[in-house]
């Protein structure tokens, strides 16, 4: 199967989940994606916090989180602190066509790796910086995460319901939304350094990216003068609209009503409905309208109750558990999940990418890389650095494959 980005080589410096997932999408398109850690600041995805006895059981390799953000990429170690790294590095980037990066924004500037410096190596490099706050202004050297983000962007001030502080969509939502918008950032720089020859850094700031999903309480606040009411899970507009509880453990049923019709339908699914009026009554009389539904609801299981409201033209679906996902018959007929060996963890599914260029999934050549597993590969055949040279940067402690903890004075 032909790939967009075949033959694009990308430096990867990003951890976590955000900067992460935005080269995974160029690494399933095809880009030769070649993430760099190092034995004392691996990706923090692969553990919150090390220690000897994590590090002696393999903990590093053994992270989800880190295995579904990482695949398809190849790994090196270098530490970047030392100057043979930083050589080498650089000596990587003359060879790439992009470097995305995702550390709070004094990092790269205090190990002379900001793109200015980056230039001289290569002056037709793309730089894409994914700091939370942007690289440069008061707030562009703090550090923060995908909830820290969220909070940031104002968000959660418009989810949840009134009679609740704000309310996160998310434990790390505005990593997701900063990971697709950093991929879309990439492939717009590529493209005008395909059209124009040139090169550039794209500042992308992650509470930016979310900005947008706020967009209708910024409106509002601008024309009234006061923030919008939350509705939690109802609808100012439609009911009965909401989630509900189903037979079972933690089972629920999603069911949005938005027509005369399916209003009509579900009144002769449920006949207790029958006592409910027009949408002006129904919003009115909504904590009666859903505790009807919800009596109606909890006598089935989700499945059930799914199929039962989709016969009668009425938008519902069951919520799914992550081992629900597993057997979801949608997924399985689109062959969603590629199940593939990984060492330390043995057979795991990868969601497939979300696009495609055909009937058929792009297929996953390779499981996420265990820490310096490419160092050969990368060092050797590409740096073509000797084998005396590389055992001696093993020996330095510059390169490596396994996790060190750092030295304490």
């Amino acid at each position: 199967m032909d790939k967009a980005l075949e033959g694009l080589r990308i430096v990867d410096l990003t951890m976590g989940w955000a900067g992460p997932l935005a080269t995974r999408n160029l690494a399933d398109m095809g880009a030769q994606v070649i993430k760099v850690e190092s034995c004392e600041r691996f990706d923090w995805w692969r553990s919150w916090e090390a220690t000897e006895a994590w590090i002696a059981d393999n903990g590093a390799e053994k992270s989800p989180q880190y295995l579904s953000v990482n695949r398809n990429k190849l790994d090196i170690t270098l530490d970047l602190e030392h100057p043979r790294g930083r050589e080498l590095l650089l000596r990587l980037v003359a060879t790439a066509d992009a470097l995305v990066e995702n550390y709070s924004g004094g990092v790269l500037p205090k190990l002379r790796l900001d793109y200015p410096h980056l230039l001289e190596a290569n002056p037709q490099l793309v730089m894409v910086s994914m700091p939370a706050f942007g690289s440069t202004g008061p707030w562009s050297e703090f550090r923060a995460y995908g909830s820290t983000v969220e909070h940031s962007s104002g968000l959660p001030h418009l989810v949840g319901s009134p009679d609740q502080p704000p309310t996160m969509q998310h434990v790390a939502f505005g990593d997701a939304v900063g990971g697709l918008n950093g991929t879309a950032a990439i492939l717009t720089a590529l493209w005008h350094k395909q059209q124009t020859g040139q090169g550039q850094f794209v500042d992308l700031s992650q509470v930016e990216c979310l900005l947008p999903l706020a967009a209708q309480g910024v409106l509002h606040q601008s024309v009234h003068g006061t923030a919008p009411e939350r509705h939690g899970n109802a609808h100012p507009e439609h009911a009965p609209y909401g989630v509900y509880p189903c037979q079972g453990d933690d089972a629920w049923v999603v069911i949005q009503v938005r027509t005369d019709n399916q209003w009509k339908s579900i009144q002769r699914l449920i006949p207790q409905l029958a006592d409910f009026g027009d949408l002006a009554s129904r919003l009115q009389r909504r904590q009666e309208l859903d505790a009807v539904v919800a009596r109606w609801t909890e006598q089935r299981s989700s499945q059930e109750a799914m199929h039962r409201l989709q016969a009668e033209n009425i938008t519902a679906a069951k919520l799914n558990s992550g081992e629900d996902l597993l057997h979801e018959p949608q997924l399985k007929d689109r062959q969603y999940l590629q199940w593939l060996e990984r060492d330390y963890v043995g057979l795991q599914p990868n969601a497939s990418a979300p696009f495609r260029t055909g009937p058929a999934p792009i297929p996953i050549e390779s499981p996420a890389p265990t820490l310096g597993q490419h160092n050969q590969v990368v060092l050797g055949d590409m740096l073509k650095l000797g084998d005396a040279e590389i055992a001696e940067l093993a020996e330095q402690g510059i390169i490596g494959t396994k996790p060190r903890l750092p030295k304490t004075n």
